[in-house]
């Protein structure tokens, strides 16, 4: 009996007992929220089976495959729930092109991708990564999370020394024009708009500190170092951080 009403028990949490693609999207979001990727994507898996092709929720499995790479220390499990994460973003924005989060999704895949690709592929991804922030942004300019990727792709290929910017123009055609000044402004925006996330003042600070001012990296840092941790990444944003906190405090 024991072993009966414990089998009735799973079967009872499991999503094929959810009631309708509604129900399991429902319960997929709560889990998404408390951070449980694992669930959340079985969740929306089901969801997918019972209502196929809606944007919304491939979206969703995209972003559970994306959030599934920290999970695992395996490269190559790594790369392919990246590259899972991309099909499902790629065939969101097909089915609503117009969605500006569909369209970031596909961003933050191919920068989650790039990680685990070789060079030229990298640099081909670097160059979607910006044109599909843009892209997201004209669609919605007030859209903080496309700032945020937007302007943390300017500090990153800004932050590419002469030698590497030689190197990549001459053998792969080089990256857009990138720049501190562009990257700050568009975290600053992020911030702006989405105050409590704590991600934004984190990579602002990084932006800061790019620009040699350290005295506002610092306070970004700080800022967002004192807000709890709400997304699937912002204890390693944080990590980062209090790192860059300590070479600050070390220099001066």
């Amino acid at each position: 009996m024991v072993r009966l009403l414990f089998i009735l028990t799973t079967l009872a949490a499991s999503p094929v007992f959810a009631a309708s693609a509604e129900d399991l999207v429902k319960d997929g979001l709560a889990a998404e929220a408390r951070l449980e990727t694992g669930p959340a994507l079985r969740f929306f898996l089901e969801a997918d089976k019972l209502k196929p092709n809606d944007p919304f929720i491939l979206q969703k499995i995209a972003r559970q495959y994306s959030d599934s790479v920290v999970d695992t220390r395996n490269e190559a499990e790594k790369k392919r729930l990246a590259q899972t994460a991309l099909d499902y973003s790629l065939r969101a924005v097909r089915l609503d092109p117009t969605n500006p989060e569909n369209v970031l999704s596909v961003a933050v895949s191919h920068g989650k991708l790039a990680v685990y690709s070789d060079t030229r592929t990298k640099i081909q991804y670097s160059r979607l990564i910006k044109e599909e922030a843009e892209r997201a942004l004209a669609l919605n300019p007030n859209y903080d999370w496309a700032h945020h990727v937007l302007g943390r792709w300017h500090y990153e290929v800004a932050s590419l020394g002469p030698t590497t910017r030689f190197f990549v123009r001459l053998v792969y055609g080089g990256l857009p024009s990138a720049s501190n000044d562009a990257a700050i402004v568009h975290l600053e925006k992020a911030v702006a708009l989405a105050p409590q996330t704590l991600a934004h003042h984190l990579e602002l600070g990084f932006a800061y500190l790019e620009a040699g001012r350290d005295g506002d990296a610092r306070a970004a840092f700080e800022r967002g170092l004192a807000f709890p941790s709400r997304e699937k990444h912002d204890e390693d944003a944080k990590a980062r951080a209090q790192r860059a906190l300590s070479r600050l405090a070390s220099a001066a």
